[in-house]
């Protein structure tokens, strides 16, 4: 029997991300020697407390459904998170807990984006962003960025992407696969484009305390109250609590939209995971030294992987100034990105995510959420490739 699948599944492009991981994790299964640059998580366990505190939310049998938007206490807990860590006034019924930033920024594009909509991206982006949009019935207007601007969206460029049919831009700062920040100057240029014609901003803040050299995370819906109208800020416990596998995001958005999501999610996923929930709020309530540390970490990766590719003949890259990847431009080599990350992989053990997989061929991204031997080795096996791609 021949099975006719939807149009809207047919169309997806499946995850180079998760793809390249598992290939890499076979290879180490297998018994050989990988240096792996794919993940997007922390190599970092979840802090004891958290991991304590679901253990005694399931000891205490809370094991049960909770509201479909989460457990009252935390959402309480993330609007207190919000007012003094982002400047954002937000009631706890405009806080929606939901399965993951990932399953956040689907509940939103979903629930405000329909079909003869436009979305605009910049590029490189988020691999998940257009896909997303492409489910919903939308379109993915894809704007490309430079390396000269640190992989930022202008003004310039937003509005000459803009239609009648321009439903939202997509935000990412700090990015994913760029770890490009906007600065607050940036972004206000930005919204005053928005505002122009009450477009939409899903800012995905989920790298927000992952910033280096000082530099300054602004959330978008802190610029204005004219701006905070019209952002939906998606956030999350994934990163910076290393907590990718609890599957733990939350949504802050003005009150139609945040019931459009509750009501859509309690006909999909019902509630988050409530044990799971439990150790959120134990994150967001305990210590927080932990962020430092592994920020801390992470930077210490940052400058020795960036000296070491900015030292390869043939290669150039843009040091992230947040999150934990590096995207280094190998076009020099004239291989597309999906050879480029293929022939790394099969002769050296090296694991890295093609750059078509983020809107730009000419690009690898390479993530430094691995241990400092992990870069070490990976970095020597990199310049041994590029330098036989060059002989």
């Amino acid at each position: 029997m021949q099975i006719e699948l939807a149009d809207r599944v047919t169309s997806l492009t499946p995850s180079l991300t998760l793809s390249i991981e598992a290939k890499a994790k076979k290879l180490k299964a297998d018994g050989e020697d990988v240096c792996s640059f794919s993940a997007g998580e922390p190599d970092f366990d979840t802090p004891q407390h958290i991991k304590d505190a679901a253990a005694q939310a399931l000891a205490s049998g809370f094991t049960k459904y909770t509201p479909s938007s989460g457990i009252p206490e935390l959402r309480e807990a993330i609007a207190a998170k919000l007012k003094s860590d982002n400047k954002l006034d937000y009631k706890p019924s405009q806080i929606i807990v939901n399965c993951g930033a990932k399953h956040s920024c689907f509940n939103v594009i979903l629930a405000t984006c329909q079909a003869d909509d436009e979305v605009v991206i910049p590029s490189p982006f988020w691999l998940s962003y257009p896909e997303m949009v492409k489910l919903a019935g939308a379109t993915p207007v894809v704007v490309a960025t430079s390396e000269a601007n640190g992989f930022k969206l202008t003004p310039e460029q937003f509005r000459d992407a803009m239609t009648p049919r321009t439903k939202m831009l997509i935000l990412n700062s700090p990015g994913n696969p760029t770890g490009a920040v906007y600065s607050r100057d940036e972004l206000l240029a930005l919204t005053e484009v928005a505002l122009e014609e009450d477009i939409l901003i899903l800012s995905d803040e989920i790298y927000e305390k992952i910033t280096y050299d000082g530099t300054e995370h602004v959330s978008v819906a802190s610029l204005s109250q004219e701006v905070y109208d019209l952002t939906i800020t998606v956030n999350g416990f994934s990163k910076v609590y290393a907590m990718t596998g609890w599957r733990l995001g939350y949504i802050a958005a003005p009150d139609p939209i945040a019931k459009a999501i509750d009501s859509l999610q309690s006909h999909s996923t019902s509630n988050a995971t409530s044990f799971a929930q439990k150790g959120a709020l134990a994150g967001l309530q305990g210590d927080q030294s932990f962020i430092d540390q592994m920020v801390a970490s992470f930077a210490e990766r940052r400058a020795f992987m960036h000296d070491k590719l900015s030292a390869i003949d043939g290669v150039t890259c843009v040091k992230p100034m947040g999150a934990f990847y590096m995207l280094p431009n190998i076009s020099a080599f004239g291989l597309r990105s999906t050879e480029f990350c293929s022939r790394l992989l099969d002769l050296q053990k090296v694991a890295a995510v093609p750059g078509v997989a983020f809107g730009s061929d000419a690009h690898i991204r390479l993530s430094y959420a691995c241990s400092m031997e992990n870069v070490q080795k990976g970095m020597e096996r990199f310049a041994s490739f590029c330098a036989s791609l060059k002989a």
